[in-house]
This record gives C-alpha cells, sequence and structure tokens, in this order.
C-alpha cells in the first residue's frame, strides 16, 4: 500500500530550505519490493525492499522494515533491518531497535542504545587534524569512556 502522510511542521525533505513536504510510505507486512527506485524526497518502508535506493531527502526503514539495497540517500532512520553499502551525505541514525550490517558512507552516525551495527563506517568529509593525520574517535558518553580508559 502507497501512502502519503504529512510529517508536520517539524518534518523536511532533508534539504536546507527546511520546507515541510509529504513522506512517501510504502507498508505491507508481507509485501516484498525489488528493483532500482528513484525517490524525489523522502519515504518511509515498512515492508521488504531489495535492489537499489536513490533517496533525494530521508530514508526510515520503520521496525517493519527490511531493506536489502544499496541506498544514496540524504539522511537515514534505521528503526528495523538494513543489509547494504549506504552513502548518506546528511545524518545516520540507527534507533534501539535497529540492525545494520554493511558499509555506510557518512558525516554522522549515531548508534542508540541496543542498535546494531556490524560493518565498515567511512567519513565522507575526512577529518584531520593540523598536521594531516586522521583525527581520533572518541566516545561520547562520558560513563563509557571511563570504562574504556579502565582498560
Amino acid at each position: 500500500m502507497l501512502g502519503r502522510k504529512d510529517p508536520g511542521p517539524a518534518g523536511t525533505n532533508g534539504h536546507a530550505n527546511g520546507t515541510p513536504t509529504t513522506l512517501l510510505t510504502v507498508v505491507g507486512e508481507a509485501a516484498r519490493m525489488e528493483g532500482k527506485f528513484d525517490i524525489a524526497d523522502s519515504i518511509q518502508i515498512e515492508c521488504e525492499v531489495g535492489g537499489e535506493l536513490k533517496v533525494g531527502g530521508k530514508l526510515v526503514i520503520g521496525e517493519k522494515g527490511v531493506v536489502n539495497a544499496n541506498v544514496e540517500t540524504v539522511d537515514a532512520i534505521i528503526l528495523g533491518h538494513y543489509d547494504g553499502n549506504m552513502t548518506a551525505t546528511g545524518n545516520v541514525e540507527i534507533a534501539a531497535t535497529g540492525r545494520v550490517s554493511g558499509n555506510i558512507k557518512t558525516d554522522s552516525l549515531v548508534i542508540s542504545k541496543g542498535g546494531f551495527f556490524n560493518g565498515n563506517i567511512t567519513k565522507i568529509h575526512g577529518e584531520q587534524d593540523a598536521a594531516g593525520a586522521p583525527r581520533a574517535a572518541y566516545l561520547s558518553d562520558d560513563q563509557r569512556a571511563g570504562q574504556v580508559a579502565a582498560r
């Protein structure tokens, strides 16, 4: 079932102008779609999708969503299952219910407590220090940072 859902005043299509857009939603617990998809704005997936996805806005893989595809998108929120290679020019968030296997290229990755990620992460615009060496990555959770230092 295809439908459009208005995300409300806070919803945007991932573009800098911040104008609200509709969110294309694909729903169907037993539905399976395979192919090459080019979506101009944003999409929420609540079924099984395979192939290639090019999304001009935000990709939301819902809790019932299963995506086995190579993806190019601006932003991604993963609440369900994703397997493949993803390039996101904006932000990627793996929620507590999210399960990701594959490689991600992005500038920003957030993994919520309980979320799962198995793969490689590559920063699109690699940050370097003044000497030209890659900058070190640090945990943002102070409690976990203390646990790592204690080892």
